[in-house]
C-alpha cells in the first residue's frame, strides 16, 4: 500500500493537516509578513502560505543571489590555495581513478571533490570548460550558491513564519561582503553548507513522515563526507527531529530511520579507509610527537586536528580583525547578538518559539567551533554565514512585530514601516562607502564600486600572467616548487609540467620529497612563489620539513614578478 493509504505512517498531529482555515487570512498574512503566533507551529508542522509577495521575494532574492555572485566571478577573488587542491583532486578522480594525485592523507572526507568530479566529467571541455578548472569549479559555487538561497529563504520562513525574515536572511546571504567573498571560491565549506540547509528544509516539511527523515538524514550524512565540521550542527538537527516526532504514532521507526540514514554515507567513508587498512595507525599508536610512517590512518589524522591548537583567532593579527572584520564588521557583530537573542527567546518559550531556539542552536554550534581554540583558516567562517544571516532575518521580523502597539494608527502605518524600515536600513548599507557593500573608497579617498564589482580589478590574471611567462620561459622536465593555485593549469593543459608540485606535498608526501627532490635544494630548478606563499612555508615550518626549500630560496635569483597592492606574485631561478 502507498503512504497514502496508511495515514498511520504521518507524524504530523492531526491539527497540523488542516492547512489553511487554521491560519487566519493566507493573504493578509503574506502581504503583511506577519507571523501570528497561535497559527505557526514548527514543531506541528503550521506554516503560512507562502503567497505572491512571498513568490516575489524569493525569486528576487535568487536573481540578487545570481548577480552578486556571478558577476566579477571569474575575476575576484584571487584564486586561493584550497581551490587548487580541492580541483586537483577532481582531477585525479577522472584521469587516475584515485581520491588524490598525492598520498591521500584523509585531511578532509572527499565528498566535495566527487561532487567537482562528477559536475566537470560530462562538461565539453571537462576541467577546461570555462577557461580553467578553478573557473569551471566557482561556477558550480555559484550554481549551489543559488539553490542554497531558495533553501535559506524557505528554511528562514518556516522557522519564523514571516517573508520578511526571509528576506532580510537572504539579503546578507546574498549582498554581505564577507559572504560574496568567501561564496565564490570552490571551497567545500559552500557545497556543505547546502546539504545542511537541504537536510534542514527536510525536516520542516509540513507534513513531515518517514520519507523525510530519510531525505533528511541523508542529505546531512553528505555534508558530514563533504565537511566533517558539519558534526557541529547535528545537536540542533535532532532536538528539531525530537521535536517534530514528538507523541507520534511512529516515533520509533522515525528516530531509527534518520540516524541510519545519516550514518550511510558515513560509514562508506569509513569503509573505505578500513578495506585500504588505512582506517587505524600502525601500531595503534596516536602518538603526535611520533607520526606513523607504514600507511596514513584516517583516525590518527582526525586526533592530530582535534588536538591542533595554534589558532590565533582573537590576536590583533588573527583571521577575526585582518580578514573578518575587515570585510564585513557590522554582519558579524549584529549576527552574535541576533543569535544571542534568538536564543533568548527561544530558551523562554520553547512550544511558540522553537525556531528561535532552533537558529540559535544551530549558530551557536558552529560559532563555539570557530572559538575552540584550535587552528582556523580564513574561511572557516563561510558556513557561519547563512546561520547569521538566518537569526538576523528572524530577530529583525520579531523586532519589527514588537513595534506595532506603539504606533497609533497600526494598519497601513505599520505595514509601511515594517518593510520601509528594513529597506531603509538595506539600502543604508549598500550606499555608505564604510560598509563596503556596494560602494567603498580607494586610497585617495574617492568613492568607487567595492572590490567584488569592480570591472578594472582582475586579480586572477595576475595568476595567468605567472603561467604564461612559465610557459614561455620554462621547460616542461623542470623541476618546480610552486603553489595549488596553480597546479590545474600546470598540469591539465599541454604542456605539461609533472614535475611542477606545491611546497606542501614537495615537504611531506615522500614520493615526492624523497624520490624526485631528495630533500636538497640543488634538486629544485624553479621557486614558483603565489601570493604569501612565504608566509605558508613559515607556517608549515614548525618541524622544519620546509628547510631545504627556504635554503633553494636563498640560492636563487629572481627572474619574473608582478605586484598589484599588497599582491604580488614572483618566480625565482635556483642557482
Amino acid at each position: 500500500m502507498s503512504h497514502e493509504q496508511k495515514p498511520r505512517l504521518s507524524v504530523v498531529h492531526e491539527k497540523a493537516t488542516a492547512p489553511a482555515e487554521a491560519a487566519a487570512s493566507p493573504e493578509t498574512t503574506a502581504q503583511a509578513g506577519q507571523r501570528p503566533a497561535e497559527n505557526v507551529s514548527v514543531a506541528e508542522g503550521r506554516f503560512p502560505p507562502l503567497g505572491h509577495r512571498g513568490r516575489m521575494a524569493l525569486v528576487f532574492a535568487m536573481v540578487t543571489g545570481l548577480i552578486t555572485h556571478g558577476w566579477h566571478l571569474f575575476q575576484y577573488p584571487l584564486y586561493l590555495t584550497d581551490e587548487g587542491i580541492y580541483m586537483q583532486r577532481a582531477w585525479s578522480l577522472i584521469r587516475e581513478t584515485r581520491l588524490s594525485p598525492y598520498t591521500y592523507s584523509y585531511d578532509h572526507a572527499p565528498g566535495g571533490w566527487i561532487t567537482l568530479a562528477g559536475w566537470a566529467y560530462p562538461l565539453p571541455k571537462q576541467f577546461e570548460t570555462f577557461g580553467n578548472a578553478i573557473n569551471t569549479g566557482r561556477l558550480l559555487m555559484l550554481l549551489v550558491h543559488i539553490a542554497s538561497v531558495y533553501l535559506l529563504f524557505e528554511v528562514t520562513r518556516r522557522l519564523s513564519g514571516s517573508v520578511l525574515a526571509a528576506f532580510v536572511a537572504t539579503f546578507f546571504y546574498n549582498v554581505s561582503p564577507l559572504a560574496v567573498y568567501f561564496q565564490r571560491q570552490v571551497l567545500l565549506d559552500n557545497m556543505m553548507m547546502f546539504w545542511v540547509l537541504l537536510g534542514l528544509l527536510a525536516l520542516l516539511r509540513p507534513q513531515f513522515r518517514i520519507k523525510d527523515a530519510v531525505g533528511g538524514g541523508m542529505a546531512l550524512g553528505i555534508g558530514l563526507i563533504t565537511k566533517e565540521n558539519a558534526l557541529f550542527f547535528v545537536p540542533a538537527f535532532l532536538y528539531l527531529l525530537h521535536r517534530r516526532i514528538k507523541g507520534t504514532s511512529n516515533l520509533r521507526f522515525t528516530q531509527m530511520f534518520w540516524p541510519f540514514t545519516m550514518l550511510i554515507p558515513v560509514s562508506g567513508y569509513l569503509m573505505y579507509a578500513t578495506l585500504k587498512n588505512e582506517l587505524l595507525p600502525s601500531g595503534l599508536s596516536f602518538n603526535l610527537n611520533s607520526p606513523p610512517t607504514e600507511h596514513v590512518s584516517l583516525l590518527y589524522t582526525a586526533w592530530w586536528q582535534v588536538n591542533r591548537t595554534e589558532g590565533k583567532l582573537f590576536s590583533h593579527e588573527g583571521l577575526l580583525y585582518q580578514s573578518w572584520l575587515f570585510r564585513d564588521a557590522f554582519f558579524l557583530y549584529v549576527g552574535v547578538i541576533a543569535m544571542a537573542l534568538c536564543l533568548l527567546w527561544g530558551l523562554k518559550d520553547r512550544n511558540r518559539d522553537l525556531g528561535f531556539l532552533i537558529s540559535g542552536a544551530l549558530s551557536f554550534g558552529y560559532f563555539f567551533y570557530l572559538l575552540r581554540g584550535s587552528v582556523v583558516l580564513d574561511f572557516y567562517v563561510a558556513p557561519l554565514i547563512p546561520m547569521f544571516a538566518i537569526n538576523i532575518g528572524m530577530a529583525t521580523d520579531r523586532v519589527m512585530t514588537w513595534m506595532r502597539p506603539l504606533l497609533k494608527q497600526g494598519g497601513p502605518v505599520y505595514r509601511g514601516l515594517r518593510l520601509g524600515l528594513p529597506c531603509f536600513v538595506i539600502a543604508l548599507l549598500l550606499m555608505s562607502p564604510t560598509s563596503g557593500y556596494l560602494m567603498t573608497t580607494n586610497t585617495e579617498g574617492r568613492v568607487k564600486l567595492a572590490d567584488q564589482y569592480d570591472p578594472k580589478l582582475n586579480l586572477t590574471d595576475l595568476q595567468r600572467q605567472q603561467v604564461d611567462w612559465i610557459r614561455k620561459n620554462i621547460p616542461p622536465d623542470a623541476r618546480m616548487i610552486t603553489d595549488d593555485d596553480i597546479w590545474m593549469m600546470l598540469h591539465d593543459v599541454r604542456p605539461f609540467y609533472p614535475y611542477a608540485h606545491s611546497h606542501w606535498n614537495a615537504a611531506s608526501d615522500p614520493a615526492v620529497r624523497d624520490k624526485l627532490f631528495r630533500k636538497k635544494w640543488q634538486n629544485i630548478d624553479y621557486i614558483v612563489m603565489s601570493n604569501k606563499m612565504r608566509k605558508s612555508i613559515d607556517d608549515n615550518n614548525g618541524d622544519g620539513r620546509e628547510n631545504w626549500i627556504l635554503q633553494g630560496l636563498r640560492n636563487s635569483k629572481r627572474v619574473w614578478y608582478i605586484q598589484r597592492g599588497d599582491i604580488k606574485l614572483e618566480i625565482y631561478r635556483v642557482e
